[in-house]
């Protein structure tokens, strides 16, 4: 039969299939090409046609890359490798790499085909086995394989030397118990003359260095003088065709030699000191108009910021990367800034002195630039020039874009409350943000500005003062709405008598039915906004107090949200009028200051809630259902994913320990301001006049119930539970959360320390305490030792328990554990145990931490707790 007339037959050309493939219009037609084909090449294989074997060889590897499967041919490939021509092979090993890899078994029947074609007397056969070998390597193959591919790369040819140097670093890779044999090849190696063999001699050397400690050294002290002087030999070259671009000679070999001096010179001083003069002139010496010129600096750039270079060189390092920030080039701006950041923990005075570069970056029109630039000027910010770089950023707030104000304004108020030493100043910055972007300032933010307000008396004048005229400009602004109107509702007669005046002020001339005008105004205004709308309430019902010839227009106002379709607000409403109309003889007592907010208490609580919140945000990627979710730092929060499932630790048949409600410590002043929205269930009986007053509140309540009277447990932060005697009226502690009964641990224990994990770079011990009559309850004094010689940083302690066990982590002591043992990292941990005497305790833990700016990970599980916990 003519086979130029079945287009399907195993004599058909690759070209003739492929335009047979490229001619359906449809999937379906090319499914029905492809099988169509497949099948007769089959039915070549099955017929052992040799004459079409690479044809049939070079179509199954066209439509392995459409996605088909192929897995019929390997035997073919091999068959094809051990063939003797050369046209076959090279079939057969692009046949191997593509339609085979290292998990497959039949891979181990080319072991011998390879063996025989690595010492093959053609070069060509040699290199088509150098390659499938250096692309499918298992670790069978490497180990039998190593000693041809170490005798090739001392032949002459310098693309066979060049091809065993690349195969060599998949060799190391999968084996590097045999760096040790490449070590010597390598850095003679150094000495050829062709830029092949160089730049794949180099990348191996590398790759040696990352295999073997013992390796690192040995070519730190034989390779160092050959890296120079390829450097120096590639840098000062003439005009050279074969290597040129843009001007310049072998860029990749550039980049190449660096990375490696990087690598030796980390960590060793005369390494470093030997290499200082060639990156100097390295650094002065290329040309920065051209993309391949700047590639070559900044990995030059890193290179110094990578060794024991000094100090002049760092800031030459630098002062490029400020030439950087100055390129029209995005991504070369963008790696500058990047850069910069890591040169910070080297040298934060030479980056300083590009702050006003930087600065502009925060401008740019770029966003991604723009929030680089800013996560720098957040970390460059100090006592000194806190105010000046504030300033700047301030008055780009009002101009800059709407999705970049979020993260401007995040930084800005976390820059204005780290630094801060003066409460005036303080303000007046937070004032300015929130008359900008109130909108996008979070509520702990604003929460913390009303525990400063609260603390500072000599401000409270100026401060309301100022919030009621940024309230008249800027009426629009969320956060600026909250704060203006807890202020007025506190300090409304200092606003109308100019009360606590600052020589910086000019009086200004409020009535009181302003005052009242102003509230009003926000109440119709956030009518969607529950949470506004009850805090303008609260204020309306404090003014009443403060301003009694407003009372009956006070009145009128509050009584319109008697049919409101809130049921909080309703309520609000009703409860409000009613203290207005009938209890005139205690709404002064009632309405009075609110006390003086403890403001380190709330920093504590909503320091560790965010500590809290960053852990569980990287701890936790999964979400399934179980137990509540332990976090460091005392924070429980319910799942949606179970830290215990996370670190596979086994559960327990018995049900999970139900809490009762959670106060968030960047709640309580809701609570404290009576705006804690939530439903309000309909009440089986009445309350007595003064219970109805403390429920209004917020600042304790009877419960009323159908059955036995209950009382919430409240639970905070570093802070167990406590439970008050039913139907007892309680006034809770609104900062802390607890009541002041709260059980002192006992001292006493009777149990050993035990040391609850150890690794190469980290010691943990576990101290027990027990408080009397409590059994289930152990305190846990845990104690964390570096054992290396580097200091950790962002240290992190995290642990899992069975349902059974209830656990609870306070703060540590510290984030940064130093070297050698100098000194340790405490954290407690409190744990109740529902099963004691049934079963043990035990626990899986995690802990992270960085060292030189790496992220590590270690996690284990804990059994050796001691009986009868």
């Amino acid at each position: 039969m003519d086979l130029s007339i079945n287009p399907f037959s195993s004599g058909t050309r690759l070209r003739d299939m492929i335009r047979a493939i490229r001619a359906c219009k449809t999937a379906a037609e090319e499914r029905a090409v492809v099988r169509r084909e497949c099948a007769a090449i089959r039915a070549a294989i099955g017929g052992n046609d040799q004459d079409y074997r690479h044809r049939n060889m070079a179509k199954l590897m066209f439509i392995h890359m459409l996605g088909y499967p192929t897995h019929f041919g390997q035997m073919e490939c091999l068959k094809l490798i051990a063939a003797a021509g050369f046209p076959e092979k090279r079939i057969g090993y692009l046949g191997l790499t593509l339609l085979l890899d290292e998990r497959q078994e039949v891979l181990m029947l080319v072991t011998n085909s390879l063996k025989q074609d690595l010492n093959h007397s053609n070069q060509f056969i040699v290199g088509l086995a150098l390659c499938a070998l250096g692309n499918i390597c298992s670790a069978e193959m490497a180990r039998d394989l190593a000693p041809e591919v170490e005798r090739l790369l001392k032949t002459r040819d310098p693309n066979t030397k060049k091809k065993a140097a690349l195969c060599s670093i998949r060799i190391v890779r999968k084996v590097p118990d045999l760096a040790e044999n490449f070590m010597g090849p390598a850095a003679s190696l150094l000495k050829e003359k062709h830029h092949g063999v160089l730049i794949s001699v180099v990348q191996l050397c590398t790759e040696l260095c990352k295999a073997s400690g013992e390796a690192l050294e040995y070519l730190r002290k034989h390779c160092v003088d050959g890296l120079v002087r390829i450097l120096r030999d590639v840098s000062n070259s003439s005009y050279a065709p074969e290597y040129d671009i843009a001007g310049i000679t072998d860029p990749f070999l550039h980049i190449r030699v660096l990375r490696l001096m990087r690598t030796l010179g980390q960590g060793d001083a005369d390494c470093s000191e030997y290499v200082n003069d060639i990156l100097a002139q390295v650094a002065t010496k290329t040309e920065s108009n051209k993309n391949a010129g700047n590639a070559i600096l900044y990995e030059c750039v890193e290179t110094i910021m990578g060794i024991e270079a000094n100090s002049g060189l760092r800031v030459l390092a630098i002062n490029i990367l400020g030439r950087f920030l100055s390129n029209r080039d995005n991504n070369i701006r963008y790696v500058a800034l990047n850069m910069l950041m890591k040169a910070m923990a080297v040298d934060t005075q030479a980056v300083q002195r590009h702050r006003a570069t930087i600065l502009e970056c925060v401008k740019d029109a770029d966003v991604s630039i723009r929030k680089r630039a800013l996560e720098l000027i957040y970390i460059l910010v100090n006592d000194t020039n806190v105010k000046p770089l504030t300033k700047e950023l301030v008055d780009y707030l009002e101009v800059s874009d709407e999705d970049f104000k979020e993260d401007l304004t995040a930084k800005i108020c976390s820059i204005v409350e780290k630094f801060s030493q003066d409460k005036l100043w303080y303000l007046e910055q937070m004032l300015k943000v929130l008359s900008l972007a109130g909108n996008f300032v979070k509520d702990d933010v604003w929460h913390a500005l009303i525990v400063l307000i609260s603390n500072a008396t000599e401000l409270q004048g100026y401060s309301v003062r100022s919030l009621y005229k940024v309230l008249q400009a800027c009426g629009t602004q969320e956060s600026l709405v909250r704060v203006s109107v807890w202020c007025i509702g506190e300090y409304g007669e200092m606003l109308v008598n100019n009360i606590s005046m600052l020589d910086v002020e000019e009086p200004i001339t409020v009535t009181e039915s302003d005052v009242v005008d102003a509230v009003e105004l926000a109440l119709k205004r956030y009518s969607v906004d529950v949470t506004t709308r009850a805090m303008c309430l609260v204020a309306l019902l404090k003014l009443s107090s403060r301003f009694p010839p407003t009372s009956e227009r006070i009145q009128e106002i509050v009584v319109q949200n008697k049919g409101n379709a809130v049921l909080e607000l309703q309520q609000r409403s009703i409860e409000f009028n009613s203290i207005i109309q009938r209890h005139q003889s205690i709404k002064s007592s009632l309405l009075e200051r609110m006390p003086i907010l403890d403001e380190a208490s709330y920093l504590l609580k909503r320091a560790a809630s965010s500590q809290a919140t960053v852990s569980s945000t990287k701890s936790a990627p999964a979400a399934t259902p179980g137990g509540p979710l332990k976090l460091p730092n005392g924070v429980t929060k319910p799942p949606p994913a179970p830290l215990a499932d996370l670190l596979d630790l086994s559960s327990d048949d018995s049900p999970a320990t139900t809490s009762g409600p959670t106060t968030e410590p960047s709640d309580f002043l809701k609570d404290l301001l009576g705006i804690d929205l939530i439903g309000s269930s309909a009440a089986g009986g009445a309350a007595s006049a003064s219970a109805d007053i403390l429920d209004l509140l917020s600042i304790g309540s009877f419960p009323v119930q159908n059955g036995p009277p209950t009382t919430s447990n409240l639970i905070s932060p570093g802070h167990g539970v406590t439970k008050h005697a039913p139907g007892t009226p309680q006034v809770t502690d609104l900062l802390d959360g607890l009541s002041s009964n709260t059980p002192l641990p006992d001292v006493n224990t009777a149990y050993p320390s035990i040391t609850a994990f150890q690794s190469a770079s980290l010691k943990i011990t576990f101290n027990f305490k027990k408080q009397p009559g409590k059994p289930q309850e152990t305190t846990v004094h845990a104690s964390f030792t570096n054992l290396t010689s580097a200091t950790l940083t962002d240290f992190m302690f995290q642990a899992a328990v069975p349902k059974f066990i209830q656990l609870r982590l306070d703060p540590a002591s510290s984030s940064t554990l130093p070297a050698s043992g100098n000194g340790s990292v405490t954290q407690s941990l409190s744990v109740t145990n529902s099963q004691h005497g049934q079963k043990p305790l035990a626990m899986r833990i995690r802990i992270s931490y960085k060292v030189n700016g790496e992220d590590r990970l270690e996690q284990g599980q804990i059994s050796n707790f001691p009986a009868g916990l």
